[in-house]
């Protein structure tokens, strides 16, 4: 049997920190090491528990979720952060997921949700909830009318399939739901996802989901 998932959980509300932690706990291969108030103490935490998951509110006093995400990322051997937000139109999105964020979850996530988050995260992919996601495509179209040349230039490395993954990607479908939609193996899914972060350049799902939009390959739909 394989270790458990070792997770920090960062929030300046106890009773989410209490409440997250608790739920956490009644996972055989989940384990909290630690549990904290704000941005420094997760950033500590992490240097001295090594954890393999961060539960990383956006909003905390002395040093903020995104801040000490980007300390976090930074880091050798970094985890992965998973960050928590209460509204799906939080205007640090954005900026959480360049500061190195694997993905992002509502405070008002389901039990079942939040366990399956934690795993997907550690095993090293990367989540965005739809809602968030859709928020994101809102950012970029603001933040990123333009598509950097580069951009648009590695795009033609894919195959007319592959395209199709990355915009399913960036829809925010997982590999099952990608498969299904293209009437196709799951791990056919896996190997074409794998082919488009490495002709790419990416590091994971979060940045090919900036590349998709940063691109134009997929456009904000108004009004969302």
């Amino acid at each position: 049997m394989s270790a458990p998932v070792r997770i920090v959980v960062a929030d300046d509300q106890e009773v989410v920190r209490a409440g997250f932690s608790a739920l956490l706990g009644t996972q055989p291969d989940l384990s909290v090491i630690g549990a904290v108030a704000d941005g420094a103490a997760a950033v500590a935490a992490c240097r001295e528990h090594g954890p393999d998951v961060v539960l990383m509110d956006v909003r905390m006093p002395v040093m903020d979720g995104i801040e000490a995400t980007r300390r976090i990322a930074a880091a050798d051997q970094a985890p992965r952060v998973l960050m928590l937000t209460t509204f799906d139109l939080d205007e640090h999105v954005y900026d959480a997921l360049v500061a190195g964020a694997s993905g992002f979850l509502l405070k008002d996530v389901t039990a079942e949700r939040l366990f399956d988050a934690v795993r997907v995260v550690a095993a090293g992919e990367a989540l965005l909830a739809p809602a968030v996601t859709r928020r994101l495509i809102g950012e970029f179209a603001r933040l990123r009318p333009r598509p950097p040349s580069e951009v648009l230039e590695s795009l033609e490395a894919l195959t007319p399939r592959e395209t199709d993954v990355l915009r399913l990607i960036a829809e925010g479908l997982t590999n099952a739901e990608i498969a299904a939609r293209l009437v196709v193996g799951e791990q056919t899914v896996k190997t074409h996802v794998s082919r488009v972060l490495r002709k790419l350049g990416l590091r994971d799902r979060v940045q090919a989901v900036v590349a998709a939009y940063e691109s134009g390959l997929v456009l904000p739909r108004l009004g969302r």
